[in-house]
């Protein structure tokens, strides 16, 4: 199993739901971290949370729809001069229900696309070329099970894009110590799934982190956090290595 201890992620979406409940489960492992918001302010609470644990973290901000900012953002990272070896894209942005979906607005697909897709396409092509120079590193975008549901088809698009981008990238490093997955949190009660989804936010771990410490060099693999509810990560890394 993998070793997390003094490395660094990047976890988008850090402030709240998944992205929150990750970073703690990550620092808790003793790595450092760089976690994004929109704002600097609003992920000052998890930053000190991981802080309190012992590791080194950064807070960094950018709003993901906007190219400008996420270029801004990765170039602060590249600032720090420290090598980012897991990369978690969890941020996502799920529009409005539309009951009348005939309706659905061109503006829904342009937001769903530029924040789900794009962004992480963005941040997938400015950290693989140094992850495989260096010979290492984990790329985990989230991903959703969501379909037959014309009512949120910006979103469950932008998703699909974004499986079909992971699954292609992944063949170019498979069989590399450098991997690159999918994971899908399940629907949990979060400010984006509502306070009706069956699955309290924690239970997306260990799923959501377990492709970070696998070690059998395979990539474009979904891996869906409420399989592994119950689980210890070590369970869990048993459960999936060299399947």
């Amino acid at each position: 199993m993998v070793s997390v201890k003094g490395k660094w992620a990047l976890i988008t979406g850090a402030s709240r739901g998944v992205g929150y409940e990750l970073a703690l489960f990550m620092a808790a492992r003793g790595c450092n971290l760089i976690l994004h918001s929109r704002s600097k302010s609003n992920s000052e609470k998890i930053l000190n949370e991981v802080k309190a644990l012992g590791v080194d973290a950064v807070n960094v901000q950018a709003e993901l729809s906007k190219d400008s900012e996420v270029r801004t953002m990765l170039k602060t990272i590249d600032d720090l001069t420290v090598d980012v070896d897991f990369v978690f894209n969890n941020a996502g942005i799920q529009v409005t229900y539309r009951n009348d979906f005939i309706q659905t607005p061109i503006e829904d697909f342009d937001s769903s696309f530029k924040i789900n897709l794009i962004a992480v396409t963005t941040i997938c092509y400015h950290f693989l070329p140094k992850m495989m120079s260096k010979g290492f590193g984990r790329i985990i975008n989230t991903t959703s099970g969501i379909k037959d549901q014309p009512e949120q088809a910006a979103y469950s698009a932008s998703k699909a894009a974004l499986d079909k981008f992971t699954q292609d990238l992944g063949t170019k490093v498979e069989g590399t110590n450098v991997m690159i997955n999918l994971t899908d949190p399940g629907w949990c009660r979060t400010d984006l799934g509502g306070p009706h989804a069956p699955n309290d936010v924690k239970d997306s771990l260990p799923g959501v982190a377990v492709s970070a410490f696998i070690d059998d060099k395979k990539s474009s693999r979904l891996f869906i956090g409420p399989d592994f509810i119950g689980m210890t990560l070590t369970d869990a890394v048993r459960e999936y290595q060299n399947q």
